[in-house]
Order: structure tokens, then sequence, then C-alpha cells
């Protein structure tokens, strides 16, 4: 496996990552993306029957668990961290789903080209070179393929100034998405979608404690779906969650 100088500092961070025993404090907020994680799932579930699927950037399995009661024909899930993949592989092997894990690199894996009907991940894009991982994903996708990613946004100036406050609760090279990053993405597929997530429903995090249960929560996914087809607003969602089509 061929790594850059970035690749390597990026798999001994998530190596060292994995390896603790304790999750990291930011986790806390997380419950206020609820709703992206739901529509994700709900896209997979309509997508994934009989599919060949890449879970780009797998970690530790968690999303393969999911995704095998979908009917697909086939994951495989890769990850430059070997501790991820192990954790992934002890986590998963009472699954019934066709499953392989493999230790790669995801800006230059080691499938053939047209090889998967859908490639999906998690907060693994704003780690790795942009172009060089969405030309990768172009070339395994089979024609009419299509992938779905969760990402951090990089627009946000109080996010971004909590980033650099806690600089080791993340890598040094990764790089939440930008405008520059959206318009490549568009000019190498089609039908691309791009919904913002997380506003009112990180600010007032601490007024709900379980979101698939709050009727505060879905109030504030809704208010947040209002505010964002602003484009003034779209700067200041915590996350995106993106879908298109390879042509």
């Amino acid at each position: 496996m061929n790594l850059s100088e970035i690749n390597i500092r990026e798999k001994d961070f998530h190596n060292k990552l994995q390896s603790q025993k304790r999750g990291r404090f930011e986790n806390i907020f997380y419950k206020a993306l609820y709703n992206i994680s739901e529509d994700f799932f709900d896209y997979l579930k309509n997508n994934a029957n009989n599919a060949e699927i890449l879970d780009y950037g797998c970690g530790v399995g968690s999303f393969v668990e999911e995704v095998s009661k979908f009917g697909p024909k086939k994951i495989v899930g890769i990850d430059i961290s070997e501790v991820s993949i192990n954790k992934a592989v002890e986590r998963t092997k009472e699954l019934k789903t066709n499953v392989d894990f493999i230790v790669d690199n995801c800006e230059k894996t080691k499938f053939a080209n047209n090889s998967f009907d859908i490639v999906y991940g998690s907060g693994i894009l704003h780690h790795l070179q942009i172009n060089k991982c969405l030309d990768e994903i172009h070339r395994v996708l089979k024609p009419n393929g299509s992938l779905v990613f969760i990402e951090p946004l990089g627009t946000n100036p109080i996010i971004n100034f909590y980033r650099k406050l806690t600089p080791k609760s993340r890598s040094k090279d990764e790089h939440p998405l930008m405008d520059k990053d959206f318009k490549y993405i568009k000019s190498k597929f089609t039908n691309t979608e791009i919904k913002y997530y997380g506003l009112s429903t990180l600010i007032f995090f601490p007024f709900y404690k379980s979101p698939n249960n709050s009727s505060f929560f879905k109030f504030l996914t809704i208010f947040d779906q209002c505010l964002f087809k602003l484009k003034f607003f779209q700067w200041f969602a915590w996350s995106v969650l993106i879908r298109a089509k390879k042509s």
C-alpha cells in the first residue's frame, strides 16, 4: 500500500484514536445530527437491495451492521487503520451478509474499474485529498452508480474557532468541506444533491435528551430546513449529506 505523508499521519491518528478506551468529548454533540443519519440510512435502505457496496473509510464497521439489514449483495469495507479494521471484523463476524474488510488507501484502492453500485461513508472525505478521493470513487463506481456521504462543513466561524481550541481532537490534515469541494463533486458527478444539517439542533442540544423521541428536536429539524433554504444560513450548518450519481 503506497502512502503519502498525509496518509501516514491519518493512519497513525486513527490507529491511536481507535486504541483509546474512552470516546472523544465531542461525541456528546452528535445527537444534534440525528436527522442526518436518518436520511443517510433511508437512502441506503431504498437503494442497497442486491447492490455491491463499498463502505469507504469504514472505521470499526458500525455502519455495516445497519446496511447489512437492507439486503445488499455484498459489502466491502476499507480503512487505512489496521486497528479499525480488526475491530470491524470482530464486531460484524456474526452477520449473515457477505462482508469483507480490507486495510487500504481510500485515495488509491485495489479495486477494478466499475466495481460498485454504491459507495458510502461518513466523516471520511475531509480527511483526504478531495480531488484524489473523488476521482477514485468515480473510477470504482459502476455507470449510474451512486455515492452518499455525511461530511462536516468548514464555513461556520464558531465551530471553526472551537476546532482551533481543540487541535488534539482531530487530525492535523483534516479540512471540513468548502464551496470549492462541492464544485468539484458537481464537476465529476450528476444529480448532485447537498442537504444541510445542524444549526438550531446544535445550538439547543442541551434542551433535549434523546432526539429520536423528542418533539422539540423534530421542531428544530423542520426549523433548520426552513433556514437552509437561504444561502446565508447554509454557511452556519455543521454538516451536509451529499448524494450524487456517476453518469
